[in-house]
């Protein structure tokens, strides 16, 4: 069973849009999963800006990979890199401690987490 950063039961992030590397609207990961999209995050339009910044833009719809673009309020399974990317530069959106892996810990920091946690 998948654990989050608490220890417990990692919970769903979102079925819609539906999220996760896998998308089954949890952010499990798995040896496929390069780029560790296991922080659970409430997007915000200052995240997504500063995101398509860095190349990443989440907000265009891909049809070829079924993917309609994320809005803010969204939530979504975030590369952990690229959420302490965003941390590091203020842009940081709020986390779901209870749907965030456990795994991330590798790359990021607890307290961190917890003082992005959303309240």
């Amino acid at each position: 069973m998948a654990k989050n950063v608490l220890g417990t039961a990692l919970q769903i992030c979102s079925l819609n849009p539906l999220t996760g590397f896998t998308r089954n609207g949890c952010c499990e990961t798995g040896e496929e999963d390069t780029g560790s999209h296991t922080v659970c995050c409430l997007l915000t339009e200052e995240f997504l800006l500063f995101s398509k910044s860095k190349g990443n833009d989440l907000t265009s719809a891909r049809p070829e990979f079924n993917f309609a673009g994320l809005k803010p309020g969204d939530r979504w399974c975030l590369c952990a890199s690229r959420w302490q990317e965003a941390a590091d530069a203020g842009f940081a959106p709020p986390v779901i401690l209870e749907s965030t892996h456990e795994k991330c810990l590798t790359i990021v920091d607890l307290g961190d987490l917890k003082y992005h946690a959303l309240r």
